[in-house]
C-alpha cells in the first residue's frame, strides 16, 4: 500500500520524482494500447482516444481531487459514444461533450459529489456489468476482421455464422484476424499466470499487443492495421463551424446528461476503490467532479473521446509506488 502524504502533495515534486517518473512510465505503458482500443471500440480513430488520455493526464491529473487516479477514455462508455456516432457522426461529438463536461463542472462546484456517492457500487457495477457485455459481443466481430452490427442483439445472433463462416484450411483475412486476436487474448491470459515478481508491474495488455504485432509483421500477414497521423498534434482537431447549434436538440441534450451521469458515477466510484489503495491524501469528490468536467469540456473542444477516472490504470499507478499527482501528468 502506497503512502501519499499531505506533504508530499505540497512539495513533492522533486522529493518523490523518480517514484512519480516510474510510475508514469508503467502508467503510459498500459494506457497506451487502452487508449486507442477504447477509440476503436467506440468506432472513433485510434488518435481521438490518445487525445483524451493526453487531457486526462495533463489537465485533470493537474486539478485532480484526487491525486493519484489516473483518468482518460473509458470503457464504460464506449457503447453509448459507439451509437452516438453511428446515428449522428463523430462531428456531434464534440458540443455533447461540452454540454457533459459543463455538467460535471456545475455539479462540482454545487457539491454534489456526495450525491453520486450515494448511489449504491452495486448499481454502478452492474451497469458497467452490462456495458462491458455489450462491448464483448460487439468486439466479437472484430475478432473476425468485420465490424460490429447496429445492436447488441444482432451481434449476439451473429456470431455462431461468424464461427461457421471459418475455413480453417484455407487460412483467409478473417481466419489470420481470429489467429492473430487468439494470440493477443492467451498472451494476456499466460502472462497473468506466469509474470514474476519482479516484471509484475509490466502490463499483459502491451504484451499481447507486441506478440500479435509482431508475429503479424515477421510474417507479412495481410490483415487490417491501426493506422494513426504521423503527428498527434492533427488529431486535436476543432469542430467544426455552427456544430453548436445542434444542442438545441432534445437528443443530443440527453446524451450529454447521460455522458455526464456515468462518468462521474464510474470516476467517484473509482477514486473511492484508489483511496482503499494509499494511505495519503483523500479525495475532495466535489473538486474531482470539477476537474473532470474541465477535462470533458476541452475533449468536447477537441472533439476527441469522453473520459472518466480509470481504475486499471489508478490501480496501476498507486500499485507502480506513486506517490503524488505529477505520475499522472508525466
Amino acid at each position: 500500500m502506497t503512502t501519499a502524504t499531505a506533504e508530499g502533495e505540497r512539495g513533492g515534486f522533486s522529493r518523490y520524482f523518480v517514484q512519480d517518473f516510474t510510475a508514469s512510465i508503467v502508467v503510459f505503458l498500459v494506457a497506451m494500447p487502452l487508449c486507442m482500443g477504447i477509440a476503436i471500440a467506440s468506432g472513433v480513430p485510434p488518435e481521438k482516444g490518445l487525445v483524451t488520455g493526453i487531457i486526462g493526464g495533463i489537465v485533470v491529473g493537474l486539478l485532480a481531487g484526487s491525486p493519484l487516479q489516473v483518468s482518460g477514455p473509458a470503457a464504460g462508455l464506449a457503447v453509448i459514444v459507439f451509437e452516438f456516432v453511428r446515428d449522428n457522426g463523430l462531428s456531434a461529438l464534440g458540443p455533447v461533450l461540452v454540454l457533459a463536461g459543463a455538467l460535471q463542472v456545475i455539479a462540482g462546484v454545487a457539491k454534489l459529489g456526495g450525491v453520486f456517492r450515494a448511489i449504491s457500487p452495486a448499481v454502478v457495477h452492474g451497469m458497467l456489468a452490462g456495458i462491458g457485455a455489450l462491448i464483448v459481443i460487439g468486439q466479437f466481430h472484430i475478432l473476425f476482421d468485420e465490424k460490429p452490427l447496429s445492436n447488441g442483439i444482432d451481434n449476439l445472433a451473429m456470431m455462431p455464422a461468424r464461427v461457421l463462416g471459418l475455413t480453417p484450411f484455407n487460412l483467409q483475412t478473417t481466419e489470420l484476424a481470429l489467429m492473430l486476436g487468439l494470440l493477443t487474448i492467451g498472451t494476456m491470459l499466460v502472462w497473468e499466470k506466469i509474470k514474476p515478481a519482479k516484471l509484475g508491474l509490466l502490463p499483459g495488455a502491451l504484451l499481447g499487443v507486441l506478440a500479435a504485432t509482431m508475429v503479424a509483421w515477421g510474417f507479412g500477414l495481410d490483415v487490417a492495421r491501426i493506422s494513426v497521423p504521423d503527428s498527434i498534434a492533427a488529431a486535436f482537431a476543432l469542430p467544426e463551424a455552427g456544430i453548436f447549434s445542434t444542442l438545441t436538440q432534445g437528443s443530443m441534450i440527453v446524451s450529454a446528461i447521460a455522458i455526464a451521469f456515468i462518468a462521474s458515477a464510474e470516476t467517484l466510484l473509482s477514486a473511492a476503490a484508489v483511496d482503499r489503495m494509499h494511505d495519503g491524501v483523500r479525495t475532495d469528490y466535489n473538486k474531482e467532479l470539477r476537474a473532470q468536467g474541465v477535462g470533458n469540456l476541452l475533449c468536447g473542444v477537441f472533439n476527441a473521446l469522453p473520459m472518466t477516472g480509470v481504475i486499471v490504470r489508478s490501480s496501476a499507478n498507486v500499485q507502480a509506488g506513486a506517490m503524488t499527482r505529477t505520475s499522472a501528468v508525466l
